[in-house]
């Protein structure tokens, strides 16, 4: 469960890597000196990149800088799902994005992914169009392709960043390292009551010491981010026709008026509405 360096290795004939990864039962954090496009089809999953972690809806579009920590996004997912990665050297053109104007604008998208980027909106489906018509190409035409890619990324105001300062390995190695074990135990254990003093004993740290690192960290409390986890679940199964009632339970909260608050106030509304409003649109 501890971080792990993804050793990348460019597709034959080409300067960078295009594939479709399915790890869901596998706990991938990782990091690479590679940049990574990430596009995503799911119900609903997290996303944690460097100190960034939140849940996502139906899609996800992330452009993810050089070592910078990450999760696997399709980690836990129990619905089908789709996922494309693009994986490439910061120096795949050579010094073409430095000496070439034109290029200007994707150099300065290339500089900010350090933060992590997310991308919403008509960008999301656009690129994630474009993503899914590369693999029908020749190694030429998908290189044309992923640089008018990084061109709409650049020019689109669809953008999010995620974290606030350079998270990258470099930097972050040893705060990194015990992020494993402390997700290995709150999935586990989320459906039940996951113990604060547990899970601080298992990397080594008092409960007080665990707590301020793991706000530091996530910017959130042990509490919340537990939460949050549950909720995330919780979406999925609303969304497989489960009960209010079932889902609450399931997913250990031990009170429906509580399970409904928490929901509402991360999601902006409540579980007897979310589950009517995404069941209607799939159906349509």
């Amino acid at each position: 469960m501890k971080i792990q360096k993804e050793i990348v290795l460019p597709d034959p004939g080409q300067s960078f890597r295009l594939f479709t990864p399915s790890l869901k039962n596998y706990f991938f954090w990782h990091y690479h000196p590679e940049y990574e496009l990430v596009y995503v089809e799911a119900t609903t999953g997290i996303r944690h990149v460097g100190q960034h972690i939140s849940s996502f809806m139906e899609s996800d579009l992330v452009l993810i800088g050089p070592n910078i920590p990450h999760l696997n996004f399709d980690y836990g997912l129990q619905t089908e799902y789709k996922q494309i990665v693009v994986q490439l050297k910061d120096n795949f053109m050579g010094d073409a994005f430095k000496q070439t104007p034109e290029f200007d604008s994707i150099q300065s998208l290339f500089d900010k992914a350090y933060l992590g980027l997310s991308f919403s909106g008509s960008t999301k489906q656009t690129v994630a169009g474009k993503l899914k018509f590369m693999k029908g190409l020749n190694n030429f035409e998908q290189l044309l392709c992923l640089l008018e890619i990084f061109q709409l990324l650049a020019n689109s105001n669809e953008v999010k960043e995620l974290n606030e300062q350079d998270t990258s390995i470099k930097l972050f190695l040893n705060d990194k390292i015990r992020m494993g074990s402390i997700y290995k135990y709150i999935h586990a254990n989320y459906n039940e009551t996951p113990d604060v003093n547990k899970v601080a004993a298992n990397v080594h740290l008092s409960t007080a010491a665990f707590c301020r690192y793991f706000k530091k960290q996530t910017r959130m409390t042990f509490t919340d981010f537990v939460n949050q986890y549950r909720i995330t679940q919780a979406k999925t199964l609303l969304l497989q026709d489960k009960t209010v009632s079932e889902v609450c339970y399931e997913t250990g909260f031990d009170s429906l008026s509580y399970f409904n608050k928490v929901f509402k106030s991360m999601t902006g509304v409540n579980p007897s509405a979310f589950k009517k409003q995404h069941l209607n649109f799939k159906e349509i």
